[in-house]
C-alpha cells in the first residue's frame, strides 16, 4: 500500500473526484451570488441600519456611510472587484496575479464578519433586532449571500485518511479535527498559477511604491484614530481578512517584489510617511501613542540581532532599556538624581547607549557559552534582578543610587539647539506638540538603528550571526569563534535598547522598575518583546516594527475588555501563529522552512506493507 506524506509532515491520500465547494451550489452561481452579494453589500452602506444615534458613528444617515458602514463598503469593494476579477475582465485580470477564487473567499469573509459584528453589536448594545431598520437586515442579508457564494467556488477536498480501528475516543477526535482543518485550508488555498510581475518603467514601479506607503499610512492613521472601541474591533476583521485576501490574490507578493528592487528608495519613503503621520494628528492624543510605538519599535529591531540573526533566546532584553533608561536620567538633570548634574543630549546618548553595552558585556561573557533553554533561563534571571537591584537602591536596602520604587522623577524635557521639545511649535501652519517632537526624535534615532541592524546584518558578522543560529556546531567547525560573534551581537542589541532608552526616560519623565518587567499587561516588556520579533517576522528590518507597532496598539485599543483583554490577546497570538508561523513579513529562509510546498510542490512518497 501507497501513502503520501506532504511537505508538512501530515499524512494524506491523493484527491480523487471534481473540486467542490463547501456547498452543492455549482461555481457559476456561487461565483455570481458572490459578485452580486458584494455589490449588494455596497448599496446597503449607503443605507440607515439603526435608527438611533445612540450606537457610536451615528448609522442612522441615509446616503452616506459612517463608522463601520465604512469598513464594510470596504470590504464589500474588494468582494466585488475580485469576483469581476475571477470572471476574466479585461483591466481587472491583473488584481490577481496568483488566483481569485481564494482572495474573493477571504474578501467576502471580512465583509460577513464586519457586517454581522456590527448588527450584534448593534442588537446587543440597544436592547435586540427591533432597533436594526432595514438597512441593517439588508446587509446581513447580502455579506452573507456573498459568504455563501463565494464558498460555493471550487477547491480540491482532501481524501480523509484511513482511521485505526484500535484508536482511542481521543485519537479519532484529534484525527477528525485535523481533516476538518484541512478542509478549511483547502477551501481558502491560492488557486491557479502565480504570473510573474511585469516589466514596467523605474518611474511607474517608484509610483507604485508610494501609493502604497500612502495606503499602509492611511491604514495606520485610521486604526490608530479609532475613537471607539467597536469601530476598533471592526478595523482589526477588515485588515485581518483583507490582507490575507490581497496576499492570496499575489498583490502583496508583487508588491514585495517591487519594494526588493527598490529598497533604499522604499526605506527612506517609508521614513518620509511617517513623518507625515503627526500632521495627521489635531492634537497629542494619538501622537502619544506613536511616539510610544517607535520606542517599543526600536528596542525590538534591537532585539532582532540577538533573537533573529544570532539565534540567541533572550528572555531579560527589557533590562538593557531600564539601564539605558537610568542613565540617562541621573544625568538629565533630575531633582531625584544623587547626582545632581544636566549633560546635553548627545552626552545622555552616549551615557545610556555605553552603559547598556557595558552590561550586555558583563552579562554576556559568562553567559554566552551557554545554548538553547540554558541561555534562556540566565537571561530572564538578569532581567529580574536588574529590576529587583533597581528596587532596593533606595539608600535603605542599599545604595542612594535609583530611588527604588519610586524612580527617578521629574526628568526635564529635551532642549536642542534651543529647540525645546516640550513646548508646541508651528510647523507648516499645523502645530506640533510635546509628543509629535518627540516623535520625529525617535524617528531619527529608529532610522540610526534600521542602518545598524541593515549594515550590520549585511557584513561579514552578520553572515556569521546566521550562520551560529542555523548551526552553531557547523559554523565552529568552519572557523567562525562562536563566543566571539555571538557576545558581538549581544553588546550591539543592548546598546541600541539603550538608546531607546535614553529618550524614554524623557518622555515618560519618570523611570521606576515596574517599568521593566518580563510581562505585563502593556509593552514594553520582554515577552511583548519577543513576540514582535517572532510574529513580525525574525530577521528582518520591516517585521519587528509591524509586529511592534500591533502589538503595542492592540492591548491599548483592548483596555475595555478588563481581565480578558489577555485572554484575547492570547488567542489572537495563538491564531496568527497558527495560520502565519513564519511571521507577517517573513525572510525567504524562515518562508521555505514553513512552506515548503510554496519552492517544491511535489510529495514525498513512502511504500509500507
Amino acid at each position: 500500500m501507497t501513502t503520501q506524506t506532504t511537505a508538512s509532515g501530515t499524512p494524506s491520500t491523493p484527491a480523487t473526484g471534481a473540486p467542490s465547494g463547501l456547498f452543492g451550489i455549482p461555481s457559476h452561481i456561487g461565483r455570481a451570488l458572490a459578485t452580486a452579494g458584494g455589490a449588494l453589500t455596497i448599496v446597503s452602506t449607503f443605507t440607515a441600519w439603526t435608527w438611533t444615534d445612540a450606537f457610536p458613528g451615528d448609522l442612522t444617515i441615509y446616503g452616506y456611510p459612517g463608522g463601520l458602514q465604512v469598513l464594510v463598503l470596504i470590504g464589500g469593494v474588494l468582494t466585488t472587484v475580485f469576483g469581476l476579477a475571477t470572471y476574466g475582465i479585461k483591466g481587472l485580470r491583473w488584481l490577481i496575479p496568483a488566483g481569485g477564487d481564494a482572495a474573493l473567499k477571504l474578501a467576502a469573509l471580512a465583509t460577513f464578519a464586519t457586517a454581522w459584528y456590527t448588527v450584534l453589536a448593534i442588537s446587543t448594545e440597544l436592547g435586540g433586532l427591533v432597533n436594526l431598520e432595514p438597512g441593517g437586515f439588508f446587509v446581513a442579508i447580502t455579506s452573507l449571500a456573498a459568504l455563501v457564494g463565494a464558498l460555493a467556488l471550487p477547491f480540491e477536498q482532501p481524501t480523509p485518511d484511513f482511521i485505526d480501528p484500535d484508536a482511542t475516543r481521543w485519537e479519532r477526535r484529534k484525527h477528525q479535527a485535523a481533516y476538518g482543518l484541512a478542509v478549511v485550508k483547502a477551501a481558502f488555498a491560492t488557486s491557479g498559477t502565480r504570473r510573474p510581475l511585469r516589466s514596467l518603467p523605474a518611474y511607474a514601479e517608484i509610483l507604485i511604491i508610494v501609493a502604497i506607503l500612502g495606503l499602509g499610512l492611511t491604514v495606520f492613521t485610521y486604526g490608530i484614530g479609532t475613537p471607539y472601541d467597536e469601530l476598533f474591533i471592526g478595523f482589526l476583521i477588515t485588515v485581518g481578512f483583507g490582507f490575507a485576501a490581497l496576499n492570496k490574490s499575489g498583490l502583496v507578493g508583487q508588491a514585495s517584489q517591487l519594494t526588493a528592487r527598490h529598497q533604499s528608495i522604499t526605506t527612506c519613503g517609508a521614513f518620509v510617511a511617517a513623518a507625515l503621520f503627526p500632521f495627521t494628528q489635531t492634537n497629542d492624543q494619538y501622537a502619544t501613542l506613536g511616539v510610544y510605538i517607535l520606542i517599543f519599535a526600536t528596542v525590538a529591531l534591537g532585539l532582532n540581532i540577538v533573537v533573529g540573526l544570532a539565534g540567541l533566546l533572550d528572555l531579560g532584553y527589557v533590562a538593557f532599556l531600564g539601564v539605558g533608561a537610568y542613565a540617562a536620567a541621573l544625568v538629565s538633570g533630575s531633582p531625584s538624581s544623587p547626582f545632581h548634574v544636566h549633560f546635553p543630549f548627545w552626552a545622555a546618548v552616549l551615557i545610556g547607549a555605553a552603559a547598556s553595552l557595558v552590561f550586555g558585556v558583563l552579562i554576556g561573557a559568562p553567559t554566552l557559552r551557554l545554548r538553547g533553554d540554558y541561555l534562556a533561563i540566565v537571561t530572564l534571571g538578569f532581567g529580574e534582578i536588574f529590576r529587583i537591584t533597581a528596587n532596593n537602591l533606595d539608600g535603605t536596602s542599599g545604595p542612594s543610587l535609583t530611588n527604588g520604587s519610586n524612580g527617578i522623577s521629574s526628568i526635564p524635557n529635551l532642549d536642542i539647539l534651543g529647540f525645546d521639545f516640550g513646548a508646541q511649535h508651528d510647523i507648516a501652519g499645523v502645530t506640533i506638540g510635546r509628543f509629535a517632537n518627540y516623535f520625529f526624535l525617535m524617528l531619527i534615532i529608529t532610522a540610526v538603528v534600521v542602518l545598524v541592524f541593515r549594515r550590520s546584518g549585511n557584513s561579514r558578522i552578520g553572515r556569521a550571526w546566521v550562520a551560529i543560529r542555523e548551526d552553531e556546531t557547523a559554523a565552529l567547525a568552519m572557523g567562525i569563534n562562536g563566543f566571539k560573534v555571538k557576545l558581538i551581537a549581544f553588546a550591539v542589541g543592548a546598546s541600541l535598547a539603550g538608546l531607546a532608552g535614553t529618550v524614554q526616560a524623557h518622555v515618560t519623565y519618570t523611570v521606576t522598575p515596574e517599568q521593566y518587567q518580563f510581562a505585563g499587561p502593556i509593552p514594553p516588556n520582554s515577552a511583548f518583546l519577543l513576540a514582535a520579533v517572532v510574529l513580525g517576522g525574525m530577521g528582518t528590518i520591516s517585521g519587528p516594527l509591524i509586529g511592534a507597532a500591533l502589538l503595542f496598539l492592540i492591548p491599548n485599543k483592548l483596555q475595555f475588555l478588563g481581565d480578558y483583554q489577555l485572554f484575547a490577546f492570547g488567542i489572537a497570538l495563538i491564531l496568527l501563529m497558527r495560520f502565519r508561523p513564519e511571521g507577517l513579513i517573513p525572510n525567504r529562509r524562515r518562508q521555505l522552512e514553513f512552506h515548503e510546498e510554496a519552492e517544491a510542490p511535489t510529495v514525498l512518497s513512502t511504500t509500507g506493507a
